[in-house]
């Protein structure tokens, strides 16, 4: 599986309902899982940008067909950097 992390702003319309949030979030929740994903954590952050998601997934793929889906529904957009854990980092900095 790869590993996602995804960083969220909110639009106008998503701030606008930013009370129904939680339940977006349950419901992306079901989303990752239908494309094979899991979502390990969801931060409120502040700065640039409004929330951090890191996430699971068998595929860059899956994860784009997700964060598309998610992004579609006009409440956020999304800026998403696949993530190596420190085994990989490991083995990619052994292999150089």
């Amino acid at each position: 599986m790869q590993h996602f992390v995804t960083l969220i702003r909110y639009t106008e319309k998503g701030i606008s309902h930013v009370k129904e949030s939680p339940s977006r979030l349950d419901a992306a929740k079901k989303a990752a899982e239908s494309e094979g994903g899991t979502i390990h954590a969801w931060y409120l952050t502040m700065g640039h940008y409004d929330a951090v998601l890191i996430s699971e997934f068998p595929s860059a793929e899956a994860c784009a067909k997700f964060t598309l889906s998610a992004g579609a529904l006009g409440n956020i957009s999304t800026e998403t950097l696949m993530a190596f854990p420190e085994a990989e980092y490991r083995r990619i900095c052994g292999s150089l």
